[in-house]
């Protein structure tokens, strides 16, 4: 009697969780992804396997390879692809942007500088010769100024391309671009596709999610993945966003990256500095001092050791002498040209260059 008892709430069970999944792919269904996703996995996950399935690309971008420890980077070789229109993109043999391969032995007599970022360092919407890592070399000859950055990364993906590539190089000074809206993906384990993430376990970073599965290995079992659960986490999600406790999660991951990223950098004796790259309307924004900055700047002010500077003001000079920014998506070429000439000043104003 017992046992039958137990049979029928196993069943009952089982019935109520096969009603409650049925009933969440429904209401995904129903709703698209796109209306439920502010930067929250699922809807990034959802919309790259619909995008996979449609297009066939395996990350986001045509020029885009999986990489098991970050997810992903650009492909190694590409030479005069043509892409974001009429813009024309090359790589070297690390897939770093340009055609130029740098050895890990530096030239004694040259400063070498490395840039890592997000799409605004790797160049989104214009060709090598348009970043501000490409501006930056042309005004500094006596410099090697390699770009790093890659789209779509999180501060915590650069921190892991700086130890596992960057630190080779023995770079003088590292410069990070930094945009708030990278902030929000340090929590993510998916976004252009799957990605590492760190959390906080007693104060420290641990990493999770690596080694990254394959893209053969995400669609193969993606049917298994719950929808309920994803309707849980999304919920969650919004409760977070909508009582600032996401924007405290953000700051506190973030920081702790950041410092990462300084420690790193000083490990070989370089110099850690933090450029701040303005976007959107934020390039017209008259105030001293935004959000973004007030957040970038008490890091340095915290660690004594990295240096903060910010493009922003730079822009401003510009726009005063009617120069007119590209605002929505990514810069055009004026803009990576402004954000060049600002680090150079940095550069030799606090005398980490010399001029003569």
């Amino acid at each position: 009697m017992i046992k039958k008892k137990i049979g029928y709430i196993s069943i009952y069970i089982a019935f109520l969780i096969i009603t409650i999944e049925v009933s969440a792919r429904l209401a995904f269904l129903l709703m698209p992804a796109e209306r439920l996703w502010e930067d929250e996995e699922y809807g990034w996950r959802s919309i790259w396997v619909s995008r996979h399935q449609t297009s066939g690309e395996k990350i986001f971008y045509n020029f885009d390879t999986y990489d098991p420890s970050r997810g992903w980077r650009s492909k190694s070789n590409i030479r005069n692809m043509t892409v974001f229109g009429n813009k024309t993109l090359n790589t070297n043999s690390n897939g770093f942007r340009g055609d130029k391969d740098y050895s890990y032995i530096k030239n004694p007599n040259k400063l070498r500088i490395i840039t890592i970022g997000d799409s605004f360092t790797f160049g989104d919407e214009v060709s090598d010769n348009e970043t501000y890592s490409y501006y930056l070399q042309q005004m500094l000859p006596q410099v090697e100024v390699i770009n790093m950055g890659v789209h779509g990364y999180g501060h915590d993906q650069m921190l892991i391309l700086l130890r596992e590539e960057g630190l080779k190089y023995k770079p003088d000074i590292v410069i990070l671009g930094f945009l708030p809206m990278d902030m929000s993906r340090n929590l993510l384990a998916f976004r252009d596709y799957a990605k590492p993430k760190f959390v906080l376990d007693d104060g420290e970073l641990k990493l999770t999610g690596v080694p990254i599965p394959s893209p053969e290995n995400i669609l193969k079992w993606d049917w298994a993945n719950s929808k309920f659960l994803h309707l849980l986490a999304i919920m969650h999600h919004n409760f977070k966003r909508s009582h600032g406790l996401l924007k405290k999660d953000e700051e506190a991951i973030t920081r702790t990256i950041l410092h990462e990223i300084i420690e790193s950098t000083l490990s070989i004796n370089a110099i850690p500095i933090f450029a701040y790259l303005p976007s959107g309307n934020e390039i017209n924004t008259i105030s001293d001092f935004t959000d973004g900055e007030k957040y970038l700047f008490s890091i340095c002010e915290a660690s004594k050791k990295a240096k903060c500077m910010s493009t922003r003001q730079y822009f401003a000079e510009k726009i005063s002498q009617k120069i007119i920014f590209k605002t929505k998506g990514h810069w055009g070429p004026e803009g990576h040209f402004t954000a060049a000439e600002a680090i150079k000043r940095y550069l030799v104003d606090s005398g980490y260059i010399d001029l003569l």
